[in-house]
């Protein structure tokens, strides 16, 4: 019996032939990008597997994704909006003369970042919302001038209450208020947090807004991840913690998490006020200038500061430097606190040479965290540390989300970058350096404490897992880049 054939119309042949030939071009392209900027051997690879095996639409995921367009395009706007407050604000104080065997590493901030070390301040660790809420809230309720208010999340809850009404009181006295949140960051509270705001009479920018047009898809990873609050430029907060009832940690509510902020005074403070100018003239094009926003600065206490901000921009890698640089110091500890541990190769081994040069390291980490994939790839690193000699200890719930280094016992970095590849590389981070022996003592009393009640992690914990669980941490960690 003779088979039948199936003619298949031209214009199918022609769409067809069509559809391939932009697959094709659109690969090429897609692998040629990823071989020349890819800084991530792995990263490239696998963007390039995908653009191979997705047709059509792994191509377009990478070009989404995977290209870093806000260096390009943001890097000639900051670098000119930096100018512009540097001619705006007063000059800070002049560059503390000596940090004694630190000074390398002073040296080395004060060519990855922009800010110079100044002395004359004074800063204040406040342990979860139970001590940072209401410190926050008291200094907008003193607010006289200005307010700038940045936060990654700002939830609807009654936390986020308390300050939209401290807010609006503050502008109803003649303040004016700066409100700044990240579009990713709010998330599915945005339409509440808008009804919240407007009932209030209060105005917020959105950074990096989300959409579907090819300008909003291209920024769609420019996220700002920085917790900043300056009120008359005077006195600054910055650490971990969100607008959110989630980080007071005796509460019974779900989700809820440990975290470390910090209250600043003294000449410091212009550098966190720089940094939000910056980000508010990128989301609203509007410069902040004059006295209300960079009052002269006053000195309040002893500790040497520097503000290092991080961004996929001309401040590409800052902090991840400083952290490098802080390993690289260190004589005789380390303790890195972080919620998130996923770190690259140079992060890793910096961490692992300061060991095995006799340094105490350790790592304390969360026993349980919010993302189980991130969890499953940190299980996938410990081992090399391990064996190194890095003492890794989890704490136990809630949900640590504190993010600090200490080295020495007299230098502090503190802020909003977790340890991780998105928050290094990608966002938009600000932390903070700290020369200040009494302080790094406080720190490293509370952590030491902390991590008494943890669990230390072993090589025979690690190594007794399952084949099953390895694979699925080996799995997960292939996707280090991308967590």
């Amino acid at each position: 019996m003779p088979v039948a054939m199936i003619t298949v119309p031209s214009e199918i042949q022609a769409a067809v032939a069509i559809l391939a030939g932009v697959q094709i071009l659109l690969v090429v392209t897609a692998t040629a990008h990823a071989l020349m900027w890819r800084r991530e051997p792995r990263a490239a690879a696998l963007w390039i597997a995908i653009s191979l095996l997705a047709p059509l639409l792994g191509p377009l995921m990478y070009f989404v994704f995977g290209i870093n367009r806000t260096e390009r395009r943001a890097k000639r706007k900051f670098r000119r909006d930096r100018a512009r407050q540097r001619r705006a604000a007063p000059d800070v104080a002049e560059r503390a003369p000596t940090v004694g065997d630190l000074e390398p590493l002073a040296r080395l901030v004060d060519r990855v970042g922009v800010e110079p070390l100044v002395a004359g301040n004074r800063i204040e660790p406040l342990w979860n919302g139970e001590e940072a809420f209401p410190a926050m809230l008291e200094a907008i309720g003193s607010a006289k001038k200005s307010i700038a208010l940045c936060s990654y999340i700002f939830d609807c809850d009654e936390t986020g209450h308390l300050f939209a009404d401290a807010l609006a009181a503050a502008a109803g006295r003649g303040a004016e208020v700066k409100l700044l949140v990240d579009a990713v960051g709010v998330g599915s509270s945005a339409s509440r947090l808008g009804r919240v705001l407007r009932k209030r009479r209060l105005k917020v920018r959105t950074f990096s807004p989300l959409g579907f047009s090819p300008s909003r898809l291209a920024r769609f990873n420019l996220r700002n991840h920085r917790k900043i609050l300056v009120v008359d430029g005077a006195t600054a907060f910055s650490g971990g913690m969100n607008i959110s009832a989630r980080h007071i940690s005796g509460s019974s509510r779900p989700g809820r998490c440990r975290d470390l902020h910090f209250r600043i005074r003294g000449s410091v403070v212009a550098q966190v006020m720089r940094a939000f100018a910056e980000d508010w003239h990128f989301a609203a094009g509007e410069a902040l200038d004059g006295e209300k926003w960079f009052p002269p600065p006053v000195p309040d206490g002893a500790t040497m500061a520097r503000g290092i901000s991080s961004g996929p921009d001309q401040d590409l890698e800052s902090i991840y430097w400083t952290i490098v640089g802080a390993c690289a110091a260190a004589k005789k500890s380390i303790l890195i606190v972080t919620p998130y541990f996923i770190p690259e190769q140079g992060l890793k081994h910096a961490i692992m040479t300061a060991a095995l040069r006799g340094s105490d390291v350790r790592l304390v980490l969360p026993e349980a965290t919010d993302h189980c994939v991130v969890r499953w790839a940190t299980r996938a690193y410990l081992w090399e540390l391990l064996q190194a000699g890095v003492t890794v200890v989890q704490t136990p719930p809630p949900f640590d989300h504190s993010k600090l280094i200490v080295v020495d016992g007299r230098w502090a970095l503190f802020g909003s970058a977790n340890l991780d590849p998105r928050s290094l590389r990608l966002n938009f981070e600000y932390n903070m350096e700290a020369y200040d022996s009494v302080l790094c003592g406080t720190l490293g009393a509370h952590f030491d404490e902390l991590a008494q009640k943890g669990t230390k992690v072993t090589l025979k914990d690690v190594d007794g897992r399952s084949m099953l669980v390895r694979l699925r941490d080996g799995a997960a960690k292939l996707f280090s880049p991308y967590l």
